[in-house]
């Protein structure tokens, strides 16, 4: 019997444990995609009928776009499937809370480019390349990315996953990119103009920057201020083929 109580009074502490991490685990995600406060006064725009017409025919050619390209590149995105899981046995996807339009928080697919244990920075960067990460929030020549993650940067295959985040309408085709909620400092008061427009899967700062505006120079706010002001389907579609000519050119993120 005393056997028996024991074992009983360890089994539900261990359950009691398990419950309390859980619920832990539980308030670090609310807490993580709660959406993000800022003060939206910074901002103050009136939407024109103009511009209602070109969000709506926008949000069509999304979904229409997104749907035919998850149909068309459904063998494409299974064979990067097995290939980036066959690399380490990790998984594909790699997933990641960014802040989209009005603060919102959206989970961003990807085809994982990195190791599995890229998250442990200080064990595999330099002091040098951990003070680029926190200025820039990426690394020349990372060395946590893979072979295949390499090829599928290069050509920017690993944004494809990102297909069912504009067919889900968190993401545009075009827009600014989604940024991590330690980015919104770098924008200061703009971050209110940020947040009014819809992140897209390119941008005019990816098309006609691409690797060379940086946070620190000021000119990657400065070009993603620029598209905000000037948003047109004109503007998108040039975007659009300006990122699709730098595909072919390989000339992905590093």
């Amino acid at each position: 019997m005393a056997l028996r109580y024991v074992l009983g009074r360890s089994t539900r502490r261990q359950l009691q444990r398990n419950i309390d991490e859980q619920i832990q685990l539980i308030e670090e995600y609310k807490e993580e995609t709660a959406p993000l406060q800022y003060d939206h006064s910074k901002y103050v725009h009136t939407v024109t009928f103009g511009e209602r017409v070109y969000l709506i025919i926008k949000r069509i050619i999304d979904f229409v776009l997104s749907f035919i390209g998850i149909i068309v590149l459904s063998p494409v995105l299974l064979i990067l499937s097995i290939l980036v899981s066959s690399n380490d046995g990790g998984s594909p996807i790699y997933k990641h809370i960014r802040v989209g339009k009005e603060g919102r928080k959206i989970t961003i697919y990807k085809f994982r480019s990195m190791r599995k244990d890229a998250g442990d920075l200080k064990k595999l960067l330099t002091p040098e390349q951990l003070e680029q990460y926190k200025t820039e929030f990426k690394i020349d020549d990372d060395p946590r990315i893979t072979g295949i993650g390499e090829f599928i940067r290069k050509t920017s295959l690993d944004e494809l996953p990102q297909l069912f985040n504009i067919l889900k309408g968190d993401l545009s085709i075009v827009g600014p990119r989604p940024i991590v909620e330690k980015e919104t400092e770098v924008y200061g008061d703009d971050i209110a103009k940020f947040l009014s427009a819809k992140p897209g899967l390119t941008g005019y700062w990816q098309a006609y920057a691409r690797n060379n505006a940086t946070y620190e120079t000021g000119e990657r706010q400065a070009m993603e201020m620029y598209y905000i002001d000037h948003k047109s389907l004109w503007l998108d579609i040039k975007i659009f083929f300006k990122t699709f000519s730098s595909v072919l050119k390989r000339e992905g993120a590093q």
